[in-house]
């Protein structure tokens, strides 16, 4: 597949003059390299504007130190200036949940972790407003969709203001952006002016309070404010309830909160994509490469999607430490099937594609083609889980459509075999509805996924042995994951497999003690499992966990919750991880007797 310059979009004052362009009317700076892919965020929304008949310009990943050249050199566009900061938030991208930088920036030419800074929204937004003060800034993508109102930074160890107060921009656009950038676009290019532009869909602004279209309503949610949060933990707790559920809410209110004598407004979201406008997206004419300027470089986190296609956008299951759904949204949206299968096409022809597709997935493997069978009622929910506490009774939970989409895969010449890379949500296979086509769908796809999409091992996410911890966790009880161990190892008998089911554990997180983890190791021990998919909890912007963690009360109750805090709290957790390896034996042994649980000790270690 040779691609020629002109068929990326334009990244320097030279490849403008290819296409005989003198100006641009948007450009969009991003922290990421350029990989002109339907999983890189700054290449879909340039791609949206392009198919809507804008001239879009990327600079990725711009040197912000000096003269700010990289800034300069594509001079001011016509409409407005765009901050793509990420796909991963900055600061989980460059530092651990220890806050030691990390070795490799994944989306970096290879891996470089100097390529971008701290914050770049914050960084770029203020050089641009340095040397383009009139000229609208745009905030999107996730590192400024979980900072729009008062969020509390784990690497500051503080509760920031909305981004819009620490930048300088002039907007954010919230959540998956290609409708309110699009909106946006349309509005600037008849004229209107940014600071005019008040009403839409999905857009935070600040505002003085006169100022604000239609004043306060009685339907608006108006939070505690920003200097209450720095005053109060409860108050922040308390805000975090309205702002999780706003988001999830197919008809939400407008939030405001005031912060400096001003007040931030959020605007609702837009409905979920339609099928068709979700098909549109994926269907722009992308390159599915890397821009040519990174010709021998590896880029990690291409290589790991590149032969992977995403197959729908949005998760019901609102795990707390999770930042999808407030992005991404709870509800939904299936892409269909000729379009999934129009990019695994393209994929197909790629010089090194071998016939195996890496990932058939999405957010979430298994929650393709779900809703709730009765709209009225999803239209009035709140929840900010469709599966937590209980698996709703109005979800369908089929996955006939889902096994369409695999089989449909799987039959095309040339493809050998298609894995399912994303988490399985074991819960939703192991449900019993009233409908018995739903279960027989679910044995199915069970049977099905762990002989024909596993290339050896299984990656799930049980998070914790501890019922308690897994509730805060809006996670299924612990017993779930020994009903489908069983099953897995019960059907790779029967089919004479050898694989291996890989659990993902979290210590540290919101309401885990010590005694927990210990008891985990223990549990883990018997299962014969030696983990490796482990993490400490990294509080990030916008979950419920982080929430939790930092104000010290779960924010729907407003119940105290214990959080380790301190380096040795955490170090005390994670180590149980470890409980196999012999530099760790002294250590547990000593802790186990601090806690009061000797007992651990002999069915740890009995010899």
């Amino acid at each position: 597949m040779d691609y020629r310059l002109t068929d990326f979009l334009p990244t320097t004052k030279k490849e403008l003059e290819l296409r005989g362009w003198d100006e641009v009317d948007v450009i969009l700076f991003s922290g990421d390299a350029y990989v002109d892919h339907p999983s890189f965020g700054a290449a879909v929304i340039g791609r949206t504007l392009e198919a809507a008949g804008y001239r879009v310009a990327i600079v990725p990943q711009p040197d912000w130190h000096g003269d700010f050249r990289d800034f300069k050199k594509l001079g001011r566009p016509r409409l407005f200036f765009g901050i793509a900061p990420g796909c991963m938030d900055s600061m989980v991208n460059k530092y651990t949940a220890n806050r030691r930088l990390r070795s490799e920036d994944a989306y970096s030419p290879d891996g470089r972790h100097d390529m971008r800074p701290e914050y770049p929204t914050i960084v770029y937004t203020k050089i641009l407003k340095q040397l383009f003060p009139d000229v609208p800034v745009v905030l999107g993508g996730i590192e400024a969709s979980m900072r729009r109102l008062t969020h509390y930074d784990y690497w500051q160890d503080s509760l920031r203001k909305c981004i819009l107060c620490d930048s300088g921009a002039d907007m954010i656009t919230y959540g998956m952006g290609e409708k309110t950038t699009l909106e946006l676009a349309r509005r600037l290019s008849e004229g209107e002016r940014l600071r005019d532009i008040r009403d839409i869909p999905q857009t935070v602004y600040l505002s003085r309070k006169e100022d604000i279209p239609g004043g306060i309503r009685e339907d608006d949610i108006v939070l505690h404010s920003h200097e209450e949060c720095l005053r109060n933990k409860c108050a922040q707790a308390e805000n975090f309830r309205y702002i999780e559920e706003q988001s999830n809410m197919m008809h939400a209110s407008r939030l405001l909160q005031s912060v400096d004598g001003r007040f931030v407004v959020v605007n609702p979201p837009y409905p979920p994509m339609t099928t068709e406008e979700l098909d549109a997206s994926f269907d722009l004419p992308y390159t599915r490469l890397p821009h040519p300027k990174y010709k021998g470089k590896r880029i990690p986190a291409f290589e790991m999607i590149k032969f992977s296609v995403n197959i729908h956008r949005g998760c019901f299951g609102g795990c707390a430490f999770c930042t999808i759904s407030a992005h991404q949204g709870k509800f939904i949206t299936c892409r269909s099937k000729e379009s999934i299968l129009k990019e695994v096409k393209q994929v197909m022809q790629m010089p090194d594609f071998k016939g195996y597709l890496s990932d058939l997935g999405g957010p979430s493997a298994n929650m393709y083609g779900m809703g709730g069978r009765n709209k009225n009622a999803c239209e009035k929910c709140k929840r900010p889980s469709c599966i937590h506490p209980q698996i709703c009774p109005n979800l369908d939970t089929n996955h006939s459509k889902l096994l369409d989409i695999y089989h449909a895969v799987d039959a095309l010449p040339g493809i050998k075999k298609s894995f399912i890379g994303s988490g399985v949500r074991y819960d939703l296979l192991l449900y019993r509805s009233k409908d018995e086509a739903a279960n027989r769908a679910a044995q199915q796809y069970t049977r099905e996924l762990i002989c024909r999409h596993v290339s050896g091992r299984l990656k799930v996410a049980p998070e914790h042995t501890s019922d308690r911890v897994l509730h805060l966790m809006r996670k299924p009880s612990f017993q779930q994951f020994y009903e489908f161990k069983r099953i897995f190892d019960c059907i790779n008998r029967e089919e004479h497999l050898n694989q291996q089911l890989i659990p993902y554990f979290i210590s540290s997180h919101p309401g885990c003690q010590e005694a927990d983890m210990a008891e985990l190791a223990v549990l883990t021990k018997e299962l014969d499992f030696h983990l490796e998919q482990v993490q400490d909890f990294t509080p990030t912007p916008m979950t419920v966990a982080t929430e939790t963690w930092f104000t010290g009360f779960d924010p729907y109750t407003l119940q105290p919750v214990f959080s380790a805090k301190s380096p040795r709290e955490k170090l005390a957790q994670r180590q149980y991880f470890f409980w196999y390896k012999p530099e760790e034996r002294r250590h547990i042994e000593q802790s186990l007797r601090r806690i009061g649980r000797p007992d651990l000790i002999k069915k740890l270690y009995r010899k």
